[in-house]
């Protein structure tokens, strides 16, 4: 008699769920995630992805350029700013081609001659480098310091490969404002 009275109470519980609506209603201190319309709009990929730029987090930042890209299409903006995700991760080759499409898209752009200069330097093509931070020395009219030292450095360079001013020779690469890098000498 007991298993037949658990078995019932069973089936009875069971019908009576599938006649409810189900869930335990929604409440303001839900700790569940929001469903249904959004609410506001999504920050734009660009604008995250250089604050994760900022915050070291290129993986990411990566990700959030190429959902703006969705947004805003390839632009020369878009271009850049995946080119210089794709430097700060050490992806030459595609940063380079990224840095050369948005020429192509905008070509007066001295940020992202820069940009190309340095990943030329980092591939040792130093008077080619030496090329391009001239032209993105020229259309900033001289204004950025950041320019002058990497065509410093691309000059030095150029005339002797070797160059060694008697201290460590190892330099990074610094972010200078969203998309603008620096070849820095490391301490």
């Amino acid at each position: 008699m007991r298993p037949a009275f658990g078995t019932a109470s069973l089936m009875i519980t069971v019908a009576l769920a599938a006649c409810s609506s189900g869930g335990f209603g929604t409440s303001k201190d839900n700790p569940y995630a929001p469903t249904g319309v959004a609410r506001g709009e999504a920050v734009d990929g660009l604008v995250v992805g250089d604050r994760l730029m900022a915050a070291g987090q290129y993986e990411l930042a990566l990700e959030a350029y190429i959902r703006g890209a969705g947004t805003h299409g390839m632009t020369a903006d878009v271009l850049t700013s995946l080119g210089s995700a794709n430097l700060a991760l050490g992806r030459l080759g595609q940063a380079e081609k990224q840095f050369r499409d948005s020429l192509d898209v905008e070509e007066n752009r001295p940020d992202t001659w820069n940009n190309l200069g340095v990943v030329l330097m980092e591939q040792g093509e130093y008077v080619q480098a030496e090329q391009i931070f001239r032209k993105a020395y020229a259309l900033d009219n001289g204004q950025s310091d950041s320019i002058r030292d990497n065509l410093r450095l691309a000059l030095a360079k150029s005339e002797n490969p070797a160059y060694d001013d008697g201290q460590n020779q190892d330099y990074k690469l610094v972010q200078r404002g969203g998309s603008d890098y620096l070849l820095r000498r490391t301490p």
